[in-house]
């Protein structure tokens, strides 16, 4: 079996001191907010893997189909010694890649869930003997130190979750992925693309309920973790497309005058009657723009591949 590492980065009570942070500058600002990350609680990340599997949620279906018919190339154009997956959690996609990576010496997978870093590094380095599998417990929209490894390295950032970040928060974060890397070294990004706003919605308002379901979750885990008396039956869930920005926005309405206590935060927070907290944020990208927000990083996009219906990309940028 192949040696496997897990290097924690993050103190061990990182996580309720985050989510402290974000609830109390979130439901205390106007207009109210909580961010995404916040949703994938183990009951949430069920969820999600349901969402994938709907009719109207094709983004993962899109990637998948790239990174099959892709990964040669992929392997070929980085020839990546090191893969590097930001927010790895199942690993499952990453399998293509390493499939076709023929001179991979070492794996990273980088995520804020152990568990989940556990249960699949454990799984590739025993799927893959010889493969050094050091997995990080760091958080990815923070700075942290990659273990020492050989390159060329090929950093994976996949799943459109590039999209969640608002435009300062990506510059910042591909800024910092290009701190990780040296010249030659790569990044693979996956992408979701501008399209027709009724399949765009819909991706995020499927009619079996599931995404509001999803959405709802957020709140059961403030309850649970900050002894909240959020009553999702209070919330309306609510997926829109802004045009000006070019993003999908999904909200929670108040269907009535409500009032949270928060006790672990010493919060009370009142929302009026139609009142929205936004929950997420999913920008959709057209391929000038996205060249060019990677060009101010330092990545310079040498390859740009789609799904047969032209729906999700994935590109190939190399630093400088």
């Amino acid at each position: 079996m192949s040696p496997f590492h897990l290097t924690r980065t993050l103190p061990e009570d990182a996580t309720d001191a985050a989510l402290r942070t974000d609830v109390l500058h979130g439901l205390t600002c106007t207009p109210k907010t909580l961010p995404p990350k916040w949703f994938y609680d183990a009951r949430g990340s069920d969820l999600f893997e349901e969402i994938t599997r709907l009719p109207e949620y094709y983004p993962t279906r899109a990637e998948a189909e790239i990174l099959r018919e892709r990964s040669g190339e992929i392997a070929a154009a980085s020839r990546a010694r090191t893969l590097v997956e930001l927010g790895s959690g199942s690993s499952e996609k990453t399998r293509h890649l390493l499939d076709e990576l023929t001179e991979l010496k070492a794996y990273v997978p980088v995520d804020v869930s152990a568990s989940a870093l556990a249960q699949a590094g454990e799984a590739i380095a025993a799927e893959h003997p010889g493969l050094d599998v050091h997995g990080l417990i760091a958080d990815f929209t923070t700075s942290f130190a990659l273990p020492a490894t050989p390159g060329p390295r090929l950093v994976a950032f996949l799943g459109g979750t590039l999209g969640n970040l608002l435009p300062a928060e990506r510059a910042r974060f591909l800024t910092s992925v290009r701190a990780m890397l040296d010249p030659g070294d790569a990044l693979l990004l996956g992408t979701d693309l501008v399209k027709e706003e009724a399949v765009l919605v819909a991706a995020y308002d499927d009619a079996q309920g599931v995404t509001a379901e999803f959405n709802k979750n957020v709140l059961l885990v403030v309850n649970r973790e900050l002894d909240a008396n959020f009553d999702p039956e209070d919330f309306a869930h609510v997926a829109l497309w802004n045009r000006e920005e070019e993003w999908i926005e999904m909200r929670l309405r108040a269907l009535r005058p409500v009032g949270v206590k928060i006790p672990a935060l010493d919060l009370a927070v009142d929302f009026e009657a139609g009142e929205e907290l936004r929950t997420e944020v999913s920008a959709k990208f057209r391929e000038e723009g996205l060249r060019a927000e990677l060009a101010a990083a330092g990545l310079d996009t040498s390859h740009w591949w789609t799904d047969s219906a032209g729906r999700f990309a994935l590109s190939l940028s190399v630093a400088r």
